[in-house]
């Protein structure tokens, strides 16, 4: 076992040459390196799948022993000073090279036929290795100073996979925004690691520990600087896992291509923010007012992300902002102190994220076939609809991470954030009632998203058919902008002008001038098409991606179970807590030894019934009514009559703005931020142009004129000195006296 550890340095290594030979490769050899671009993605899945049994091992061996082994080497001396580097191996390490490897590999696997035909197929891969060394070596860091180079690594690798298409301006764009925001954030990190380090003098986690704790209980350290350093150093957290209110780059994040949004921006890099504070919270928890503020940061990023689920009508936006949400949750049982529950949900959140993500790839892919490449089209869930039969094997992995989402039993979620709401009650009622609550949005939102895309009939057949833009009013009525309910799949409603007539036209096409905008005068008509284009039906993803979907599948199904307690000698006994038992009685906690299962399952009922409650919502307002006599009697009452405005649809109308606009977060940010700084620019101009060098350009003509002026002076008469000079004493004498 000894010697298992002893090589364990070599798990970030392991992946390294692939970026390393491919860059090379396309430098000197480009034209063969391309020609053997299959073989660069089988060495990439091959290397990593070497780390993934490494991990495997070292975890059952953790599990078997409760050990945590530690080795340094000294990189940096000089005097008193002295850097070391090397690898810390305990459950937190395990836990999350486990998940990165087995994440990634899935992820590469898909990605060998998703990105297929891009041309930076070779680039996609060389990016993605460099991002699992990178990973890699964040966690398995044993110091400050080494974690801070890994985690700028990480960033630059998810700048250069956001930006992977950076033709295209939104990419471009979205990677700029990430790449900014995190800086905050990491500014914030480098300070806190250099105020720790000022106080404590050790960089490495096991003395700074040890060190910082004796100071607090010796009362040896000035308080208010010391929250200061850790406020700073959970900046770096609230940045990385998108936290308010630096979570403004996550649903940017999403014009990557999907693979990464399943990896990076589901189940490792937004989850180093996690690791760092429960890799810290030794450190954290003797500070009641950090631990306060994560706990409070948390619960607003639980809410705030679901509500801006709400409204979302990119699929990949809106599960990135369940991401934002459910992050919340860990980083909330991390302020809490439920260490066991915040790594519980990390690990049951990262696949069935991973499975949603990939399931969203598979119908952006199926979509694409219709549509074309169109991100606008092919991402819109308002434009989807009726995939089931298309693609049912995407259709049951994606419907399965939706409901391990909601929280229903017996999938993953639901035993983990089952946890964090029961501890969430001897924490705070308040929290409590609003971690309760986002729990019944969670599973409105992610109905929202299944519905919207599986059930009902293909709405995007249509699409390139008239040249007329839908509306499909199921998509958008919830919030009082139309009719409820979805129209016949042989119907839909179009705009009309204003001195025109709704009729009833079959096997025609109205054409309607959609440059017209006049609101509140909208008049709707129902077209109905018998032809339908021939060819234009999505299909199921190949077997390469659908691989990674079903043992995705599998992990969500069964990853649950290792935090559910067994009968063991007496008392109960569940893998995850023997598992995290050394850093367990780090943090002076004990595992669960004995539960009561009637509280338990109480507790479930209540949090499944709210999760039902959420579910049948969308079901009601998403869910489509076939019957086209009772769509085309309800539509044409509603042209008659048209909306009528109560104070529930003024409300609702609020709340879809709220979201659908993003909580007004980036018009704060743009107003505030870019605005601000525009004016601010332009008065240090103005300040430097007409004062700083107006100052100095006013002196020079003082001393032209004065010069030029002198000069006719100087003429060599001494009569002329003589009478200058007197004139001037004369004047003298005379103010001199006359005052």
């Amino acid at each position: 076992m000894e010697q298992t550890y002893q090589y364990a340095w070599i798990i970030p290594l392991i992946p390294l040459p692939v970026p390393m030979l491919i860059g090379v490769g396309l430098l000197f050899f480009p034209t063969a390196t391309n020609n053997l671009r299959r073989m660069w993605a089988f060495s990439s899945i091959f290397l990593l799948s070497i780390v993934m049994i490494f991990s495997i091992n070292l975890s059952i061996q953790q599990i078997n022993s409760n050990s945590i082994y530690q080795y340094v080497w000294s990189w940096a001396l000089n005097n008193d000073f002295s850097f070391e580097f090397g690898y810390l191996i305990d459950p937190l390490t395990s836990i999350m090279s486990m998940l990165i490897t087995t994440v990634g590999i899935m992820v590469l696997i898909y990605s060998d036929n998703y990105m297929t035909h891009d041309q930076g197929y070779l680039r996609f891969f060389a990016y993605m290795s460099f991002f699992n060394t990178s990973m890699l070596g964040l966690v398995t860091s044993s110091n400050l100073i080494q974690i801070y180079i890994f985690w700028e690594l990480v960033g630059m690798c998810s700048y250069l996979l956001i930006g992977f298409w950076f033709t295209r301006p939104l990419a471009a764009n979205a990677c700029q925004k990430a790449f900014v925001t995190n800086r905050v954030g990491d500014f914030g990190l480098l300070l806190g690691i250099l105020g720790f380090y000022w106080i404590t003098g050790s960089f490495e986690f096991r003395d700074l520990f040890e060190i910082f704790n004796n100071l607090i209980y010796n009362n040896e350290v000035n308080s208010p600087f010391v929250t200061l350093c850790a406020a700073l150093l959970f900046t770096g957290a609230i940045a990385k896992s998108a936290q308010f209110p630096l979570h403004v780059w996550l649903p940017d994040a999403m014009e990557g291509p999907t693979p990464i949004s399943a990896l990076i921006h589901a189940a490792t890099m937004v989850a180093a923010g996690i690791f760092l504070v429960a890799r810290l919270l030794p450190l954290f928890r003797v500070l009641p007012y950090i631990m306060n503020f994560i706990s409070f940061i948390g619960i607003i990023t639980v809410l705030l992300g679901a509500t801006l689920a709400l409204a979302q009508k990119d699929i990949k936006r809106g599960l990135a902002y369940s991401t934002m949400s459910q992050l919340g949750y860990m980083m909330l049982a991390l302020g809490m102190g439920s260490y066991r529950s915040a790594l519980f949900h990390l690990i049951t959140h990262a696949y069935s994220k991973a499975l949603l993500f990939l399931g969203s790839g598979s119908v952006i892919h199926s979509i694409e076939t219709i549509v074309g490449y169109s991100p606008d089209k092919s991402q819109n869930m308002v434009l989807m609809g009726g995939l089931t039969k298309h693609v049912p094997i995407t259709k049951t992995s994606f419907l399965l991470g939706t409901l391990s989402l909601c929280g229903i039993p017996p999938l993953a979620c639901f035993w983990s954030k089952d946890e964090i709401l029961n501890d969430s009650w001897l924490y705070s009622p308040i929290f409590a009632i609003i971690a309760w609550a986002t729990a019944g949005l969670t599973a409105f939102y992610m109905f929202r998203i299944y519905l919207l895309t599986f059930e009902g009939h293909l709405n995007v057949h249509f699409q390139n058919y008239t040249g007329i833009k839908r509306t499909p009013l199921y998509s958008i009525s919830l919030w009082g902008k139309g009719y409820s309910k979805k129209i016949n799949k042989n119907f839909r409603l179009v705009r009309m002008n204003n001195n025109e007539n709704y009729s009833f036209l079959q096997k025609k096409v109205y054409q309607s001038d959609y440059n017209v905008r006049k609101k509140n005068k909208i008049r709707l008509n129902i077209v109905r098409f018998d032809n339908k284009p021939k060819n234009s039906n999505p299909y199921e993803s190949d077997n390469t991606m659908l691989f990674p979907l079903l043992v995705l599948g599998l992990f969500t199904l069964f990853v649950g179970s290792i935090g559910i307690p067994f009968k063991h000698k007496g008392g109960n006994f569940d893998i995850l807590s023997k598992w995290l038992a050394p850093s367990i009685n780090l943090l002076h906690q004990k595992s669960i030894d004995s539960i009561n299962w009637y509280e338990f399952w109480k507790d479930a009922t209540f949090s499944v019934s709210i999760a039902f409650l959420g579910i049948l919502i969308a079901s009601f307002l998403y869910k489509p009514i076939y019957s086209s006599f009772t769509n085309f009697y309800l539509i044409n009452s509603f042209v008659k009559t048209g909306p009528k405005r109560s104070v529930c649809d003024k409300i609702i109308n609020v709340l879809y703005d709220w979201s659908y606009n993003r909580a007004y977060i980036d018009t704060f940010y743009t107003i505030s931020f870019h605005r601000f700084i525009r004016v601010l620019s332009q008065l240090s101009q103005f300040f430097d142009r007409w004062i700083i060098d107006g100052i100095t350009n006013v002196v020079g003509v003082i001393n032209f004129f004065v010069g030029e002026g002198i000069k006719y002076i100087g003429g060599g008469r001494i009569s002329s000195y003589l009478f200058f000079y007197f004139s001037c004493v004369s004047i003298f004498l005379i103010v001199y006296y006359s005052f």
